[in-house]
C-alpha cells in the first residue's frame, strides 16, 4: 500500500509524505544501500530504516538523518479505509538509502517527499490486507544436520508471511516446528524420506502439501510445493 502520512527530522514541523514498503516480513533486503552502509542490521540500525525520494536524500547529505512518521488522519468511509493502526502512533527511521526516481510507483520522483520502508517498519503503522504476487509453489531451501532440519520456507503467495508450520516425515506424525529466525523454520529430529508439510499463514489460510520435498532431498537444495 501507499500511504498518506506526516514526517519530520527532530526539531522540525511536520510535513506531508508517502509510505511504501519492500522486501519481505523478515526484514529481509534492508542491508547495504546508497548510503555506504554494508549491512545495517550488524550496525545496529535494524529493521527502522528508509530509503528516501531524492527530494529528501539531498545526494546523500540525509544519510544517517532520523526522520519521525506518522500516518496522516482521514476520514474513513464505506470506500476508504483506515489501514493504519493508530493515528497517534510514531515510528523513528534513519535514512541508510536511496528511493530513486520511478521507483515504488513513481511515488520517489522529486518533488515527492516519499520513504519506502523495510516491512517490519511498515507493519509497525500500518495494516497490511494486500496479495503476494508469486510465481510458482512455496519453496523449501533445505538446511541443519542429521539431527535437525532449518528450512526456509519462501514464494508464499496470498498474505506472505507465515505463523506456524507442521512437518510429517514418512516415519513420523505430524510435528510443530518453531520460529528459528525471520524464515528458517526448525524441528529438532531426525526426518528422512519424502516431507509433508501444513502451513498457517498469517490470514489464517491452511497450505497442505504431500511430497513438497521428495525422498531424495540433500541439504543445500531447494524444493517447490504446489499447494491445492
Amino acid at each position: 500500500p501507499n500511504l498518506w502520512a506526516s514526517s519530520r527530522r527532530f526539531s522540525t514541523a511536520w510535513t506531508y509524505a508517502h509510505i511504501t514498503y519492500y522486501g519481505s516480513p523478515n526484514g529481509g533486503g534492508t542491508e547495504g544501500g546508497a548510503c555506504g552502509y554494508q549491512n545495517t542490521y550488524s550496525l545496529g540500525y535494524g529493521f527502522m530504516t528508509a530509503a528516501l525520494s531524492s527530494s529528501l536524500f539531498q545526494g546523500g547529505s540525509s544519510c544517517g538523518a532520523c526522520y519521525q512518521i506518522r500516518c496522516e488522519p482521514i476520514r474513513v468511509t464505506r470506500t476508504v479505509k483506515n489501514w493504519c493502526w493508530s493515528y497517534s502512533r510514531t515510528i523513528t527511521v534513519t535514512a541508510i538509502n536511496l528511493c530513486p526516481p520511478r521507483s515504488s510507483g513513481g511515488c520517489c520522483n522529486p518533488p515527492l517527499q516519499h520513504f519506502d520502508l523495510p516491512m517490519p517498519a511498515f507493519l509497525s503503522l500500518a495494516r497490511r490486507e494486500v496479495r503476494s504476487e508469486k510465481r510458482g509453489g512455496i519453496r523449501f531451501t533445505m538446511g541443519g544436520n542429521l539431527w535437525f532440519l532449518t528450512i526456509l520456507i519462501h514464494n508464499v503467495g496470498g498474505a506472505g508471511d507465515v505463523r506456524s508450520v507442521r512437518i510429517k516425515s514418512p516415519h513420523s506424525g505430524l510435528i510443530s516446528m518453531y520460529r528459528n529466525w525471520g524464515s528458517l523454520w526448525t524441528v529438532r529430529a531426525r526426518m528422512s524420506g519424502a516431507l509433508f508439510f501444513m502451513i498457517t499463514t498469517s490470514h489464517g489460510r491452511v497450505l497442505i502439501t504431500r511430497n513438497a520435498v521428495g525422498s531424495g532431498w540433500r541439504f543445500g537444495q531447494t524444493w517447490e510445493g504446489n499447494f491445492p
